[in-house]
Order: C-alpha cells, then sequence, then structure tokens
C-alpha cells in the first residue's frame, strides 16, 4: 500500500543549531506549535477521510528536531497520538530527528508511547559537508544512531539532501552508498532550496554558492532513486512538499510542485533508450505500453521524452495496457503512422 501519515509539523523546536539552509517554518508552512488538541484534530480528521485505510497509516511529526525539544512538549505530543495507535486506528507513530538526539534513554522513551518509525536527518555523510552546513553532527553520529535505532526495534528511516554547499554529484552519490550500507526502511530525499533569511541565501547573494539546476537535479535524483529502488529501499519522499510559504519564500534552487515525477519520468526515459540500444531496436515508428499510471511519466512533461526519442530516431507513441506492470514498458514496431 502507497505510503501514507498523518503529518504535524513542529518547526525548528529544541534543535541546538542553525544549519545553513534551514528556515523551517517556511519549508513547512507552520506558523505556530501544535498542541495535543491539534494532534486529536488531525487523527480524528484523518480517520473520516481515509475510513479503513487510517489503519495503514501513520501519525508523523516533522519539521523539527522531535527528540531534542523540550522533554514534557514531546510527551504531550505522544500522550495525544498514542491511543490512536493503541486502539488499532492508526499503524504507528513516526518521527523525525538529528543523529545526535537519539541516544538510548530516548529512545526507550519513544518506545513507551508507541512509536514504530524514526527517521534521521542525515543530510549528507561527509563530515566537510556537514561542517560546512552547520549541522553539528558527523556521519558517525548517523551510523551510531541508525544501528541503535534498528538494534532497539523501530522501523528506520534516512533524509539526505542534493546540491549542498560544498557538495556535489559525486558527493550525494557516497552518501547515497553510505546510507544503503546502513540498511534504512525508507529514504528522504530533497533537493536544496535556498529559502529567505538563511545563511545559504547570504553565500548565493555573494556569489558563493550556486543552487543545481531543475534539470541537474534531476537527473541526479533520478540516479539515487534507482539506486535505492535496486536495493529494496523505499524512496517514500522526492522533493519538498509545495506550501504557500515555501513558494513566497524560496529564492533560488530545484524546485518543482511535481519533482518526484519528473525523476521518474526522467528514469523511464533512461530504461527505455537502454533497452533500444541494448536490443539494438531499429529507428522507426514504435509502440510503447505502459502501465495506465505511468502514461504520463512515460510521455514525459511537455511530451519531453517522446522528443527525446525522436531525436534518437523512434517516433514512439505511448499506450495505456493493465497487464504491465508500474514502471515497466513493453515495445514493439508499429506501422508507420
Amino acid at each position: 500500500m502507497k505510503h501514507a501519515n498523518v503529518a504535524l509539523f513542529v518547526p525548528n523546536v529544541g534543535c541546538p543549531h542553525r544549519c545553513s539552509f534551514c528556515d523551517q517554518r517556511s519549508i513547512s508552512g507552520e506558523t505556530r506549535l501544535p498542541g495535543a488538541e491539534d494532534v486529536a484534530r488531525a487523527a480524528e480528521t484523518a480517520r473520516r477521510s481515509l475510513k479503513e485505510k487510517s489503519r495503514f497509516a501513520e501519525i508523523a511529526f516533522f519539521g523539527g528536531s522531535f527528540t531534542a525539544m523540550n522533554r514534557d512538549y514531546m510527551c504531550s505530543l505522544l500522550e495525544a497520538a498514542a491511543p490512536y495507535v493503541q486502539k488499532g486506528l492508526f499503524a504507528g507513530i513516526r518521527i523525525s530527528t538529528r543523529p545526535d538526539a537519539a541516544d538510548e534513554e530516548t529512545l526507550k522513551l519513544l518506545r513507551r508511547y508507541g512509536v514504530t518509525a524514526v527517521e534521521l536527518g542525515a543530510q549528507s555523510m561527509d563530515d566537510e559537508v556537514l561542517r560546512k552546513n552547520g549541522r553539528g553532527h558527523t556521519a558517525k553520529d548517523v551510523e551510531t544512531a541508525s544501528a541503535r535505532i534498528r538494534a532497539d526495534g523501530f522501523s528506520l528511516g534516512l533524509q539526505m539532501m542534493t546540491g549542498l554547499y560544498g557538495d556535489d554529484e559525486k558527493g550525494a552519490e557516497r552518501t547515497a552508498r553510505a546510507l544503503a550500507a546502513l540498511h534504512p526502511d525508507t529514504v528522504r530525499i530533497y533537493p536544496t532550496i535556498v529559502m529567505e533569511g538563511t545563511e545559504l541565501a547570504e553565500r548565493y547573494r555573494r556569489g558563493e554558492y550556486r543552487p543545481m539546476a531543475l534539470s541537474r537535479a534531476v537527473d541526479l535524483c533520478c540516479t539515487l532513486l534507482g539506486f535505492f529502488q535496486e536495493r529494496g529501499i523505499r524512496v517514500i519522499r522526492l522533493g519538498l512538499h509545495s506550501t504557500p510559504e515555501l513558494e513566497r519564500g524560496r529564492l533560488a534552487g530545484p524546485w518543482h510542485p511535481a519533482f518526484r515525477e519528473l525523476c521518474e519520468s526522467r528514469m523511464m526515459l533512461r530504461n527505455i533508450t537502454a533497452y533500444l540500444g541494448r536490443e539494438k531496436v531499429p529507428q522507426g515508428d514504435l509502440l510503447i505500453r505502459v502501465s495506465p499510471s505511468c502514461v504520463s511519466r512515460a510521455t514525459g512533461q511537455k511530451r519531453c521524452n517522446l522528443s527525446a526519442l525522436l531525436s534518437l530516431g523512434y517516433r514512439a507513441e505511448i499506450t495505456a495496457d493493465d497487464t504491465v506492470a508500474p514502471f515497466s514498458f513493453a515495445v514493439t514496431k508499429s506501422e508507420g503512422r
């Protein structure tokens, strides 16, 4: 079943550091702290909209360093969420935190409240990149916390960023390999966006930082998506979700409201062109059958994939076929049109 959760954002509370890229209020769209009543309200709303599917969803706390915030406040949120899991109304509770805020005592507390998944904001596994971006933790902290989380029986999620100050494609690929070696259950990939009011915005204005172009970011994240999928690691988020605050505060960077679809579309084009070359398919007219859910991805935004195939000598027609698995395809030569 598709990943789902009831997301509650706790913007930048308790975090002892100010990362170069961080403006959680604009990124999350939240300007106030949620209380126990907000947790209950969100859970009840989700129950009504999801109906029976709510049993497979999680109550998730994102946006800040959850376990680094005031302990009483953190527990009040968990106390509000826990009954919904205990009664079987939701599958579990998911939290996101820093790698250096997941010690044994904290994990035991999370377990008591029914937390089932812990995500770590690793962002990079290069200590120099972490230092340049003011993260305040090391790659070793990520490794230690990940091992502890898995040993304690939680589902492990890891988050990485591409295009960070001081990083490049090769660095992102090294980070992906290092994260995969920690055996996470899920991964999130976020291209770096320059937000107003951040240190990165000042570096951008001084010409010290240049964000990735959208096409370059799509190429890289397409590669990372394929890398994790080949290893059976679910990528549950690609790109920041859209909020009015994000759009107002965004200064520069590779943001797109359908970033994941762009990456999946690029992946389909790569796979199709690789197949055509490997099988030595003669140039000409092609019929490419795909799952109904993948017609737009195979076609590409503004028919860009069809244009790319045409530049290689293939005039392709994309058609829906229920017998083809999602993200797979079947190619046959077609009569000239």
